[in-house]
């Protein structure tokens, strides 16, 4: 079995590993989990994935409640709470089942949660501040360590960047004055992350359920965010009940997780069946144990 970790990072980032193909330099998918099973108090919930994404790609991960979802979200951020017992998870061919959750993050893998923590009496200036410098001073370090010529992040440097994001998510300049989720509305917890996601500039990023909780104008602000910082550069795999974002964000594949595994993988029409036709002729169709 392999060692549960004893740390949590909340956020994760990106770094400039692997092609603009969406493949490493062997030519491997840049994110690949093959076989994984995940228990967590000595109960099983994965019980088998598969998955590759490619960089540049968007994938959709729907599925009922209690499916594994969220459970394959913290098993790739390095939650340590849940243990993996068989099977991989590869970025651009490594392992990071391996890394500590702060190495995912320096990496270039982000987790968007579902349920973001409140952090009274620290502002969200000062959250990314931190985040943003740790990770960025870190992948200055490996940079120049491989031979490269780097500087780490100053303060102006982060105040600038800010700025640039936070104007292109539509944000007003107070949201960053304010303690980290406290008093904010679902929407506003979901634009959090998204602000995160867009300092951080990950390579790979995992949306846990992003319009849990959202009206429509928020999930349209959201999706937008999100739109807005994918392309090329990034994988995305977004984690959903329901089509409705997926009206927003436009995903080129769709899978469907029962009982622990993905049994059931498309294109976009997908989605549109399964809302059309729930679950059931599914379960129907892959057995009774899910």
């Amino acid at each position: 079995m392999r060692e549960r970790r004893e740390t949590m990072s909340e956020t994760s980032t990106g770094t400039g590993i692997g092609t603009s193909n969406g493949h490493g330099a062997t030519g491997t998918p840049m994110f690949q989990i093959e076989n994984l099973h995940a228990s967590i108090e000595d109960k099983e919930i994965l019980k088998g994935v598969d998955l590759t994404i490619g960089q540049g790609e968007v994938h959709a991960l729907m599925g009922p409640n209690g499916s594994g979802k969220s459970t394959l979200a913290y098993v790739i951020a390095g939650h340590p709470s849940y243990e993996v017992t068989e099977g991989s998870v590869k970025f651009f061919g490594e392992d990071i089942l391996e890394w500590s959750p702060e190495e995912r993050a320096q990496k270039g893998l982000f987790l968007a949660f579902q349920y973001p923590t409140v952090i009274p009496g620290v502002s969200m200036a000062n959250f990314l501040r931190m985040a943003v410098t740790n990770v960025r001073n870190a992948r200055a370090e490996a940079e120049v360590a491989a031979g490269g010529e780097a500087k780490p992040m100053t303060p102006r440097e982060f105040r600038r960047l800010m700025k640039e994001k936070m104007a292109m998510l539509k944000m007003d300049d107070a949201f960053a004055t304010r303690y980290l989720n406290e008093g904010f509305s679902g929407g506003e917890k979901k634009r959090a992350e998204i602000l995160q996601m867009a300092l951080l500039e990950p390579r790979m990023a995992v949306l846990d359920e992003t319009d849990s909780g959202l009206d429509i104008d928020a999930l349209k602000v959201v999706s937008e965010g999100v739109n807005a910082l994918a392309g090329p550069g990034m994988g995305v795999l977004l984690i959903t009940h329901y089509q409705r974002l997926l009206n927003f964000i436009k995903p080129q594949h769709v899978h469907i997780m029962m009982a622990g595994r993905v049994v059931q993988s498309g294109g976009p029409e997908l989605a549109h069946e399964l809302e059309a036709k729930g679950y059931e002729g599914l379960r129907a169709q892959v057995g009774a144990a899910v």
